[in-house]
């Protein structure tokens, strides 16, 4: 399959779904700060779903310069990781509604828990089928930051803390996200910004 028309594919999707974001995003009914701050839950839940996405375009991009082709299963296995992408925009606008009770919170963390697995799969699918062309790129792919972080016993446990610490304070799940977002943002593979196609 043409790697570069499911790249474009994507990228079109993706660049909908943060627009999507935005535009739940209510401007205040009053020119005060105050007016401005009452919007802050939901402010912050979009700047976390932002970076969300920013974090993981760039890894999805460095994986699919390493590709050499894109199989039916890759492909299928990356909408279904579009899709949990797209969700999204519905479940930061609740949890920043609703920062303070514990359903919208426990969605966001279900939805990432649900885009994490979709990623690692996407992950495996590029890896296995380098396997067979160019097995150096595929041990690349593996020794990404994120797959390392969600094939350990650390990705189970993260999600449990958060689960945890949802009950007791609910805004701690955007907050626990958010912090292993940037962690990951900071934590790339050394060659993420060199590669031939990034």
């Amino acid at each position: 399959m043409n790697k570069g028309r499911v790249e474009a594919f994507t990228d079109a999707v993706v660049a909908i779904i943060m627009t999507i974001m935005v535009l739940e995003f209510k401007t205040p009914e009053e020119p005060t700060l105050e007016a401005l701050f009452s919007e802050a839950p939901y402010l912050f839940a979009y700047i976390v779903s932002f970076v969300f996405i920013c974090v993981a375009w760039y890894n999805h991009h460095y994986m699919f310069a390493l590709a050499d082709r894109i199989s039916k299963r890759t492909f299928w296995i990356n909408n279904f990781w579009m899709f949990t992408m797209s969700l999204l925009p519905m479940a930061a606008a609740w949890a920043g509604n609703s920062i303070d009770d514990r359903v919208p919170e426990y969605f966001y963390i279900v939805i990432f828990f649900l885009w994490s697995l979709a990623y690692l799969f996407l992950t495996k699918s590029i890896a296995k089928d380098l396997d067979v062309t160019n097995p150096e790129k595929a041990a690349k792919i593996r020794s990404m930051p994120p797959y390392k972080f969600m094939t350990s016993i650390l990705f189970p446990i993260a999600i449990i803390v958060a689960i945890g610490a949802v009950y007791f304070f609910p805004p701690s799940g955007l907050l626990l996200t958010f912090l292993e977002l940037i962690y990951m943002a900071f934590n790339t593979t050394p060659d993420s910004d060199r590669i031939e196609g990034m």
